[in-house]
């Protein structure tokens, strides 16, 4: 089986390590709310990770491996009762996979890093369940965008709006005098359109103006000019 110590970890940034002291910190946390539950002892979060890592090891060179990767702990959610070997596995494994969706999801894109990242945080879990929560200091992570939040992102980064700006836009729907717009392909705006929405048909493509912006760039409010 895989070991954490035969990973390395030459190539982890800064950012990377606080992934790692993140991930260990979240698991430590939960292990020790467990033990409190069974009131006893247990190393069990550790030792499913460790196995998830030996199917991450194969995987590690695929170009898709983290979403295969993410895809196993799915699995492993979903069927935690057939396959655990106690009442806790399943706890287990919807631990492990939220916390890899927390801090991973997002952050990393390859499948050898994340390998990286989980296997010393596997090595960090006890020594985080020994120490006072109060001592340990991580960067916050943020929670990963959705996909929907990941393609309005990717639009602000690409283009610059402004006010008074003629965009083209497709009508998606119309409802009495409510229109919805898709701008872009991602930006999806409900507006009303009194002299406008009789005039427009559901799936043509008409002309827009931006009437506010908000503070973040993104489009607030547009208007038919056709």
């Amino acid at each position: 089986m895989l070991t954490p110590e035969s990973i390395s970890s030459d190539s982890l940034t800064e950012e990377q390590w606080q992934i790692v002291h993140a991930v260990a910190q979240t698991l430590a946390s939960e292990q020790l709310e467990i033990e409190k539950k069974i009131n006893k002892k247990s190393d069990g979060i550790v030792t499913e990770l460790k196995k998830t890592l030996t199917y991450l090891y194969q995987i590690k060179n695929e170009r898709d491996g983290k979403q295969k990767y993410l895809h196993y702990l799915k699995t492993l959610v979903n069927h935690g009762e057939e396959v655990g070997h106690s009442g806790q596995t399943p706890h287990y494994y919807r631990t492990i996979e939220r916390t890899c969706n927390k801090y991973l999801y997002h952050k990393i894109n390859n499948s050898q890093t994340m390998l990286q990242i989980l296997g010393w945080a596997s090595r960090l879990v006890n020594y985080y369940k020994a120490s006072p929560v109060e001592e340990i200091t991580v960067t916050e992570i943020p929670e990963p965008l959705s996909q929907r939040q990941a393609e309005i992102a990717k639009v602000l980064e690409s283009h610059k709006f402004e006010i008074d700006q003629i965009l083209d836009a497709k009508v998606l729907g119309i409802k009495g005098n409510r229109v919805t717009y898709e701008i872009l392909e991602t930006v999806k705006l409900t507006e009303r359109e009194p002299k406008k929405a009789g005039s427009l048909l559901e799936g043509q493509t008409t002309k827009v103006k931006i009437v506010a912006i908000k503070d973040d760039g993104s489009i607030k409010s547009v208007k038919c000019v056709d």
